[in-house]
């Protein structure tokens, strides 16, 4: 249902300019209740656009339809989707578990605790903020190598550690 729901999104943004709307009056849990998610597309196996939320701020449906819109009309890194692209691409959806908080008293203690191919992990420091869905391990499949790409991605140096850095790993459910 989540599929349908992010293609039928996608289509509708190209035709009316806007997320599909969902009526989750006829949905039952867990598509009715709050639910955090990312949307990735793809085209001929290589990224075309990947948008989510960290925060369970909407009905898991009704976000999927925001992230999926987004991910094809509004990730930064991507022009818009066009007409022609639209019959071509591939999406996959990753619902998150709820935050977990990890104590680290320094990168070394984070990478102990890390559990790769399972945890994607977020890094607050001040206003800066990056996070990386379990699926990156993939393509980054040590953990010191994870983690110092996802501090880059935030806007920290590689190698920056600090006392005041905030760590919160979830796990995924991807389709």
């Amino acid at each position: 249902m989540l599929r349908s729901i992010a293609i039928a999104s996608v289509h509708h943004g190209l035709r009316h300019g806007c997320a599909l709307a969902v009526d989750t009056d006829t949905l039952k849990p867990p598509l009715s209740v709050p639910g955090a998610s990312f949307v990735t597309l793809r085209r001929d196996g290589r990224l075309r656009g990947c948008v989510g939320t960290l925060a369970a701020d909407h009905p898991l449906a009704v976000d999927v339809s925001i992230n999926a819109y987004n991910a094809a009309f509004r990730d930064p890194r991507f022009a818009p989707l066009t007409t022609p692209e639209s019959s071509d691409f591939s999406v996959s959806i990753s619902v998150l578990g709820a935050p977990q908080p990890l104590q680290c008293c320094d990168e070394d203690d984070l990478l102990r605790q890390l559990r790769p191919g399972i945890d994607g992990l977020t890094i607050t420091e001040g206003h800066r903020r990056g996070t990386f869905l379990p699926s990156v391990w993939d393509n980054l499949a040590s953990p010191r190598e994870f983690v110092r790409e996802l501090k880059h991605k935030a806007g920290l140096a590689r190698d920056y550690w600090s006392a005041s850095i905030v760590v919160e790993r979830y796990t995924t459910e991807t389709w």
